[in-house]
């Protein structure tokens, strides 16, 4: 009405511009119009514009520059919407509402389309009519509208301030963006070949065809005639062209583009839409930000559950079908439908499946022979001689491990605790880590190959990235400073040099701040260890008492726990807060520089105390008599007589189990309960049955939004968890398999998941895991450095090297059975005369209840001289050549390994040599078909010609 009253009042025109564009002013309104080509250089009277004007309705793009607002009604004014009925806002009404009685039931009820039937919603706007953005909205859905999309408005059922703005694109702004975004679309099926071969290789193939004939089907393949025909996978694809439209594969317009693509198309037009005056005032995210809008999402296919079995019936659509065969807990074995999710859910979530699944099926051989390294110690356990020693040794009494209330110990206490080192730090624990630094290698490298098939598939490979646009933020604070983009030469904001280092200093020493905060929390643990230790020793029950270390080891674990996930709420706002002071300029930028810092905060947070327990419990003691001092009061914690690996192993266990319980109950029973409860309300206000009734834009909206941060989440578990896999794996062997076992839970989780509880997310593309897969190489790099220390460091792997090989009964003759390990206990410990103890270090009782008699002489772990020698409990020459041994193997061990590394990665191309042949090959088919069709539409048009007697002259042959 606006428009045609702009133009009722506008003096006749003779002549419209060359550039096709003409200011028509009337009544306080002005219109811009921009004239497609068929209507550009021509005369004609006002009446003939008016009625081209309206042939190409769809073509036109209408922009507001100032609003009439005050006289016209406006677009959410409650007179135009009724509570759960529909409005149509669309150009074309009138048609919608004439086609919408003759429209399927079907397509009425299921609540995926318009009211006519026809039209499929690939779009879901939603905003409250109390909000007060209302001319930002008018404006913006005029130029939706302008832009060729179809509108429909419907109230809410349960609160009608809530609105509902279903989008629709037709075929020819499907068509239209589509070429302007290259989408790729299948145009010819796939011509597969076999390479020339022998006929002796090929009698051997038959006979394993026939032999695999015999064995049982793979149960972990998926069952093909369940899911549908994926007819871009089987098919050549090319950047979608209307011009050469003959080429590609139509059977119907309506499906040709699916409903993740349609709805990627929508987004891509809602980002570049006006929605007031201003050079910046564009976009859905903008509106999304300040208010305007509440929520914008795609809908769901339907319903996820069905009454009939998929196998009798079939699936009603892809959501069912995903439920059915990748989120449903009973094929939790089975391979994953990474096709259909990447069809339903787009390239970047199927990336992250694709990249999970590899990393849980490269976790079967590490967890296989971490499990084989833990048994080889169950089995080695009664022929291991140090065991047998400590398990004997009921003569050797060992000094207090605390001050004061810490009595004297048998060294044969301690027999169930050298058992268990055993079962951890035996012959295997090297072998194993070095295969597990080879493992990381190997499994980065493969990826890489995988993810050039995925991209191959998923025609990625020659797809970049749209220049990006700038973050509001960036805009707002440096819009004054201007310069050019070298790529679109357009001037944009920019961020001076100065400015951009001193907020990079600011943001560095925030992150610095934080670790120190890390190492704080760290130090109150250890205070917490020392003290406790004593008070346990004290206990009044005997079980407490008599396990004192064990309980301070295990209480100290799981208070750490509970400091590591408060201090990660923390750190989640701080790592906000920084990386918006660093104002980067773009969505990419900003999402990289926050996943790093939260990933280094968390993964110190994470690791701190388990570095402290490896590295540094128990090395700084000191000995009896002379004992090192926390601030000259607490005395530094020991080690238990049988080592310190059983606490590394303890810490490990139980932060891995426990952090990897929280997460799958935040991922999944956090929606579970928040979803629980808003159906519960519905079916207190409305029913069972009206809740079933509701349509599917409203059931969307009441479930979950996916993460603000995307798949950050999702990839931050993983990636610690491979943290926990790899750094500390020769300590703990049964890491490997506690991943996988949590990697077969968390696919089937994250699965129920998307299709269930949370909205369907827009699908977006990408290549690969982005700035992942660099922190990934860092931690295999970590691991080496790492695992090497825990070998030489930690366990008593050197120690034992040593003595049997200059110290034992075999020294000298190049043997290190464990007939060479007789009396390894009692060399490994000194003496210590107890007279010499502190004051405040001497314990109550004096063991007399060993021998009848006070005690004269204990025992600790250490190499030092007896107390009459001539340097009273100095360093022996044994320590010197441990010291040397265990130095010498740090660096033979990690040269080896990364020399083993660079030449894995050397060897193993990035790209598989029959996918590169693929690819040369489809792009010579790709011209031949080019070439092919052309040639058959021009014979096809000449024959055309001829037949209706047309003909040329000056025609070529």
């Amino acid at each position: 009405a606006a428009f045609s009253a702009a133009l009722s009042k506008t003096p006749s025109i003779s002549s419209i511009s060359s550039e096709g564009r003409e200011n028509l002013q009337g009544n306080q309104l002005e219109t811009q119009i921009w004239i497609t080509p068929e209507v550009q250089k021509i005369d004609v009277d006002f009446s003939e514009i008016l009625n081209a004007i309206q042939g190409i309705a769809k073509d036109v793009n209408i922009f507001f520059d100032e609003l009439e607002g005050v006289n016209s009604p406006s677009k959410d004014d409650d007179s135009l919407l009724h509570h759960g009925n529909l409005t149509c806002t669309s150009d074309d009404a009138s048609r919608l509402e004439v086609v919408g009685e003759e429209a399927p039931d079907k397509n009425k009820t299921n609540g995926l389309y318009f009211r006519d039937g026809k039209c499929r919603i690939d779009y879901i706007l939603v905003y409250r009519k109390s909000n007060p953005q209302t001319e930002k909205r008018e404006v913006f859905e005029r130029n939706i509208r302008a832009e060729g999309l179809q509108m429909e408005k419907e109230s809410s059922l349960i609160n009608s301030d809530i609105i509902f703005v279903k989008l629709h694109a037709p075929w020819e702004v499907l068509g239209k963006y589509a070429e302007l975004m290259n989408v790729r679309m299948p145009f010819r099926r796939k011509i597969y070949y076999l390479h020339r071969r022998y006929k002796f290789m090929n009698r051997i193939e038959k006979q394993i065809s026939r032999f695999r004939g015999w064995l049982p089907r793979k149960p972990m393949k998926l069952d093909k005639e369940t899911l549908p025909d994926l007819e871009e996978n089987d098919c050549y694809t090319a950047p979608f062209s209307q011009q050469r439209i003959h080429h590609f594969i139509i059977h119907n317009k309506d499906t040709f583009f699916n409903n993740a693509t349609r709805s990627r198309i929508v987004h891509h037009i809602l980002q570049r839409v006006k929605y007031e005056e201003g050079k910046n005032k564009i976009g859905l995210n903008r509106l999304l930000s300040n208010g305007s809008y509440e929520a914008a999402f795609p809908l769901h296919e339907g319903s996820y559950r069905s009454k009939n079995s998929i196998r009798t019936h079939g699936a009603e659509n892809h959501r069912h079908l995903l439920y059915e065969c990748w989120a449903s807990w009973e094929v939790w074995y089975k391979y994953q439908p990474l096709d259909l999710v990447r069809r339903y859910f787009g390239e970047k979530i199927g990336l992250y499946f694709a990249w999970l699944g590899w990393y849980t099926g490269m976790l079967f051989p590490a967890a296989f022979i971490g499990l084989f390294v833990f048994l080889y110690g169950v089995t080695t356990l009664n022929h291991c001689q140090v065991s047998k020693e400590v398990c004997q040794a009921t003569d050797i009494i060992m000094c207090p491990i605390c001050d004061k209330y810490c009595p004297f110990m048998r060294l044969s206490d301690s027999c169930i605790y050298a058992k268990v080192t055993h079962l951890f730090d035996n012959g295997a624990t090297v072998f194993f880590a070095v295969f597990m630094a080879v493992w990381a290698t190997v499994f980065l490298e493969f990826w890489k190959r995988r993810r050039a098939v995925i991209a191959y598939d998923w025609d990625l490979i020659d797809w970049e990235e749209e220049e990006e646009e700038i973050r509001p933020q960036f805009e707002a604070k440096y819009s004054k400073k201007e310069r050019m983009n070298p790529i679109s030469g357009k001037p944009e904001p920019y961020q001076a040099f100065a400015d951009k280092c001193s907020r990079l200093i600011v943001s560095a020493s925030g992150i610095f701040f934080m670790i120190c905060v890390v190492i704080a929390a760290v130090f109150g643990i250890v205070i917490y260890r020392v003290v406790t230790v004593s008070t346990f020793a004290a206990f009044k029950w005997a079980l407490i008492r008599n396990n004192s270390q064990v309980a301070t080891t295990g209480t100290a674990v799981c208070i750490n726990f509970c400091i590591i996930m408060l201090l990660n709420v923390l750190y989640e706002k701080v790592a906000l807060f920084l990386t918006n002071l660093e104002q980067p300029r773009t969505e990419s930028e900003w999402e990289n520089s926050f996943t790093l810092k939260m990933f280094l905060f968390q993964f110190v947070n994470l690791n701190s105390s388990t570095f402290y327990i490896a590295f540094f419990l128990g090395r700084f003691t000191g000995h009896p008599g002379a004992y090192l001092r926390l601030i000259n009061r607490w005395r530094l914690e020991e080690c238990h007589p049988s080592g310190c690996l059983i606490d590394l192993c303890m810490q490990m266990g139980i932060i891995m189990v426990l952090k990897q319980t929280w997460n799958n109950f935040m991922e999944l029973g956090y929606p579970l309960i928040q979803n629980w409860w808003t159906r519960r309300k519905l079916r207190q206000e409305y029913g069972t049955q009206r809740k079933t009734s509701f349509p599917q834009w409203e059931k969307d909206y009441n479930l979950q939004p996916m993460n603000a941060y995307g798949l950050f989440d999702e990839y931050l578990e993983m990636i610690l968890q491979f943290g926990f896999t790899t750094i500390f794996v020769a300590a703990f062997p049964l890491a490997p398999l506690l991943a996988l076992l949590n990697n077969i839970i968390e696919i089937r989780l994250d699965a129920y998941k998307f299709v269930t509880q949370w909205r369907r997310p827009l699908a977006s593309r990408a290549k690969d895991i982005g700035i992942w897969y660099g922190i990934l190489e860092g931690i295999g790099i970590l691991s080496v450095i790492t695992n090497a220390f825990v070998i030489a460091v930690t366990s008593d792997f050197i120690p034992r090297l040593v003595y049997a090989y200059k110290y034992g009964p075999c020294a000298g003759q190049g043997e290190a059975g464990q007939k060479c390990m007789v009396g390894y206990v009692n060399a490994s410990l000194s003496v210590f005369l107890v007279s010499d103890f502190e004051n405040r270090s001497e314990p109550t009782s004096n063991g007399s209840e060993f021998s009848g008699s006070p005690l004269k002489y204990c025992r600790y772990r250490d190499y030092r001289d007896t107390p009459h020698s001539a340097v009273p409990y100095g360093y022996t020459l044994q320590f010197w050549h441990v010291l040397a041994a265990r130095l010498a193997f740090i660096i033979v061990f990690e040269h080896l390994v990364f020399c083993i590394k660079h030449v894995i990665s050397y060897l193993i191309p990035d790209l598989p040599k029959d996918l590169r042949d693929r690819m040369r090959r489809e792009k010579y088919l790709i011209q031949e078909m080019m070439y092919e069709a052309e040639l058959e539409r021009l014979q096809k048009e000449r024959k055309e010609r001829k037949k209706n007697g047309k003909s040329y002259h000056n025609e070529w042959p």
